[in-house]
């Protein structure tokens, strides 16, 4: 059952009267009215954010900072903000869930410090690349995944992060740091990242991969929402305001959205995600076109799609070499 989880329940208690004690401080109704568009956004966002290795911020950057044009920082920073409370909740229903083993997520106790060395980086020096550039970027980078992903033959069967081969640290030491400079651009990312690692590098499944994510990008969500008060300075009472307006939809509807993975078929969840990327992709293009909108966007799918199919080919054959490899040592073993 959803409520199954005592610890959940208090989780939820603490969250909602916390929020409640916020909003009566910070904000007001007439402000949530004028704002409505926020938790409206977000039940999708948060939704996907459960249910995908995908954040929150896959819905609420492109649509806020894209195709409503609020400013780029903004769009961060609320996907941020909107993440630390959503994405946090999934995860600590993904925790605290009977049927999950927490031996399985032990890694994450050193992944997430090496992606937040790549957000505070990318905070450092990758700010003051132009916005449509990040748009483009972005929209490709999830459109491309899904799809070659969604299309290749491989499908992760490991239930444990194992990192025996050679490399395997360094490999995911800078994964991980490219995927932090995602979140410092985007607000989401490191997530996105984090789940094509797990499944091509080290085949894992897909349900445990996007748990995995999940919490990924709820600790780098919480540390870059922190990150962008007592270092930056830079968040308003405005930002704080219309966090407050989506909070307690994500609260719930993030872990709805973990619940509802573990019911659903890998393959309806991955057909979803393609189609939500693509259309993303289609509108932002079509809305005010632009030929440096164009340019761009072609130039980042073309090359993110050509890595990605090598990666993922690379993969399969890979795969494909070991179950030869083990078919035949059973043969020798029989003889």
């Amino acid at each position: 059952m959803f409520f199954e989880s005592k610890l959940f329940r208090l989780w939820l208690a603490i969250a909602m009267t916390a929020w409640a004690s916020l909003f009566i401080t910070f904000n007001d109704l007439k402000f949530l009215a004028d704002h409505w568009f926020y938790p409206v956004i977000m039940v999708l966002g948060a939704f996907v954010a459960g249910v995908t290795p995908e954040g929150g911020g896959v819905v609420a950057f492109p649509v806020l900072n894209i195709f409503i044009g609020i400013e780029r920082t903004i769009a961060r920073d609320f996907s941020l903000m909107i993440q630390s409370i959503g994405m946090t909740s999934a995860s600590i229903f993904i925790l605290t869930h009977s049927s999950n083993n927490l031996r399985t997520y032990k890694p994450m106790l050193w992944l997430i410090p090496v992606a937040f060395i790549g957000f505070m980086l990318g905070m450092l020096i990758l700010q003051s690349i132009p916005v449509v550039i990040i748009q483009a970027l972005f929209l490709s980078l999830i459109a491309t995944f899904a799809v070659i992903y969604y299309l290749s033959d491989h499908r992760g069967t490991e239930d444990t992060l194992k990192l025996t081969k050679r490399h395997d640290h360094a490999v995911t030491i800078v994964i991980l740091l490219m995927g932090g400079m995602c979140a410092s651009l985007f607000g989401t990312g490191a997530d996105i990242i984090l789940y094509t690692l797990l499944v091509t590098r080290f085949g894992m499944q897909e349900k445990i991969a996007t748990h995995m994510s999940i919490m990924m990008m709820a600790a780098i969500s919480i540390l870059g929402f922190a990150y962008r008060h007592f270092v930056d300075g830079d968040l308003t009472q405005y930002q704080v305001q219309i966090w407050l307006c989506a909070f307690p939809v994500v609260l719930f509807m993030a872990p709805l959205g973990a619940y509802v993975l573990k019911m659903i078929n890998r393959e309806w969840m991955l057909k979803f995600i393609v189609v939500l990327n693509i259309g993303q992709m289609i509108y932002f293009n079509l809305y005010k076109p632009s030929l440096e909108k164009f340019i761009w966007s072609v130039i980042f799918t073309v090359v993110l799609s050509l890595i990605f199919y090598a990666v993922m080919r690379q993969l399969v054959n890979l795969r494909k070499q070991a179950a030869i490899e083990a078919g035949g040592l059973n043969v020798e073993v029989q003889k």
